[in-house]
């Protein structure tokens, strides 16, 4: 029965990145939906405001999910594909797979859920300290309910998990970067999530059972001014002052059915006024491609209509709530975006 699968799936995007959303709401950052952030000149940004656009509706994208197929975002958009990969040279991983116990090659095609946002900060670029994010007291601060560890790198799976090579960094280790901090982070499902989870585990008597806590493994870096790909960034952002500073915080092992995530701050001085800074903020999520054919798998069990993974996936079930993970992927991005440009405007 492929429903437990899809179900993982769905909850594993939502839980993809440990810098978590803050609860409040009160008077600050609004999010405003534009079709191309990159488009919006800085000239034109306005304080306090998060430009947003999460490419639901790019000609590559899919028209019922807003998601795109990984080869075609690598194809349309090389510098993002570069940048906000698991590593620059990523491909969909080869992987075996058992089929009547005899072992098979398999390509894990993947999705891509990527939203772009920008919004303005009124200090200069090189006074903003990128480095209290790398910091567990931060991230715990940022959201209880997450309970985070550190980890070193002998402990980051794909390190030393065969099974997880196919995400290991061709350059490096996992988590030996300098000014670097690695966790495993649990977050335990939020409101009427649970309950679908058990039902679905009644209906999967004597199958792997899903867990209603989700377990991931991420790094969170600032890189090295010698790092930095100036023009690189530049041509990312279309931006052409410099890069003031970059904060990386990559998803390399989560214990459901997704490859990837990647989020990247870009901080650049603003071109008319030195006293501003323009911060561009990005975030990808690979996801396995073989759980968005198991829709109709889900509409056939009516106890478990509303949770096609899609639907969850994008807030649209009756079981997603409140503003954070569970709420759904659009609402928890722009809220843990809010979060860091409340943080970084302070």
């Amino acid at each position: 029965m492929k429903i437990l699968s899809s179900l993982r799936w769905s909850l594993s995007a939502l839980a993809a990145f440990s810098l978590s959303v803050a609860q409040s709401q009160a008077d600050g950052f609004q999010v405003e939906d534009v079709p191309s952030v990159t488009a919006v000149p800085p000239a034109r940004m306005k304080a306090k405001t998060i430009l947003f656009s999460d490419r639901a509706s790019d000609k590559i994208a899919d028209g019922e999910t807003g998601l795109m197929r990984f080869e075609d975002w690598a194809r349309v958009e090389p510098q993002e594909k570069r940048f906000l990969s698991l590593f620059p040279n990523y491909a969909e991983p080869k992987i075996k797979v058992s089929v009547h116990g005899i072992e098979k090659p398999y390509t894990e095609k993947l999705h891509m859920y990527v939203a772009e946002t920008r919004f303005l900060i009124a200090k200069p670029a090189d006074s903003i300290d990128l480095t209290r994010f790398v910091s567990l007291d931060v991230l715990e601060a940022l959201d209880p309910s997450i309970k985070h560890k550190r980890i070193t790198p002998d402990q980051a799976r794909p390190n030393f998990d065969p099974q997880s090579a196919h995400n290991r960094h061709p350059e490096r280790r996992w988590c030996d970067a300098p000014q670097t901090i690695c966790i495993e982070s649990r977050y335990p499902l939020e409101g009427r999530l649970p309950i679908g989870i058990r039902l679905a585990n009644k209906l999967e008597e004597g199958g792997k059972k899903i867990s209603e806590f989700m377990d991931f493994q991420t790094e969170i870096r600032v890189l090295p001014k010698q790092e930095i790909d100036q023009q690189g960034l530049a041509s990312l952002t279309r931006i052409e002052t410099p890069v003031a500073g970059v904060l990386e915080q990559t998803l390399f092992d989560v214990n459901q059915v997704m490859q990837f995530g990647k989020l990247l701050a870009v901080l650049q001085p603003h071109p008319a006024d030195q006293a501003k800074t323009v911060v561009s903020v990005l975030m990808a999520l690979g996801i396995e491609t073989d759980v968005l054919q198991q829709k109709k798998e889900f509409a056939n069990v009516p106890v478990l209509r509303n949770l096609i993974p899609v639907q969850v996936l994008m807030g649209k079930s009756s079981f997603n709530t409140g503003n954070s993970i569970s709420a759904g992927l659009p609402s928890y991005v722009r809220n843990r975006i809010r979060t860091i440009a409340e943080m970084l405007d302070k």
